[in-house]
């Protein structure tokens, strides 16, 4: 029988209700909810309804993200999607690391969405694809908590399981093979120093979808968790803007 454990204090899902406008906000690979929490808030704050998802086998302990596969974070991004369907009509989605994978999949799948903003987004990780393959290992040391500012700590995983990076690997090869159906207005933000997704990543989205209005924005002061390290502000700022200009070109064109 498996273990129930229980979720972990601020990794749980949050739900702010507010416009017709909808941001759909995506943690990362064995991340919380917490990583994105500062943005979900900024982003209510501003009036637009904003919905938080929790990947399952996220947020409790790392012996349950072992028995979770990657189609079961799509179901948990795609739950959130429902949840602001019923409640918006325009849709844009941000996610951090995995979270920007799984932006660009759903941007890849559902046409209709108005616009993303990966953050630090992985599409090719070499050494998790070789670490996935290791036999004889179940887990292997954090990867969470990459960030430059001394004082903030990420709520992450102190272990990653073996299964899972397979799990990613997978994931991030039929994402890179689809960025070509992204057509939507994007901005994407990578940190110039990123101990986790090899900032070559984001360069590579940005080559890879085909959408018109694409911006490239390098964080200066941030390492892979850039939505709680010094850039947050940046961040926010940013796709408060980006938003803006998306549903003006939008309301031009309709």
């Amino acid at each position: 029988m498996s273990v129930k454990y229980p979720v972990l204090e601020g990794a749980e899902p949050f739900y702010f209700e507010g416009n017709e406008i909808g941001i759909l906000v995506s943690h990362g690979f064995t991340g919380s909810t917490q990583s994105m929490r500062p943005l979900g808030e900024a982003y209510a704050n501003a009036g637009y309804t904003v919905c938080g998802p929790r990947l399952r086998g996220h947020g409790t302990h790392y012996e349950e993200m072992e028995t979770t596969t990657y189609q079961d974070w799509i179901h948990s991004v795609e739950e959130g999607y429902r949840w602001l369907k019923e409640r918006c009509s325009t849709i844009f989605v941000t996610g951090l690391s995995m979270g920007g994978t799984l932006t660009l999949y759903m941007a890849e799948k559902y046409p209709e969405i108005k616009g993303i903003i990966p953050i630090n987004a992985a599409v090719e990780i070499p050494d998790m694809a070789a670490a996935a393959s290791l036999e004889d290992v179940r887990f292997l040391d954090a990867i969470g908590s990459d960030i430059k500012n001394p004082e903030i700590k990420e709520l992450a995983y102190e272990k990653t399981p073996v299964k899972s990076l397979g799990e990613i690997t997978e994931l991030m090869k039929k994402v890179k093979a689809d960025l070509g159906k992204v057509t939507c207005p994007a901005l994407i933000f990578v940190s110039k120093e990123d101990h986790v997704v090899p900032p070559s990543n984001s360069q590579e989205i940005y080559s890879g979808i085909k959408s018109a209005a694409k911006e490239l924005v390098t964080l200066d002061n941030s390492y892979h968790v850039a939505t709680l390290d010094n850039d947050q502000d940046i961040i926010i700022d940013r796709t408060l803007h980006f938003l803006q200009r998306a549903l003006e070109t939008s309301s031009l064109q309709g």
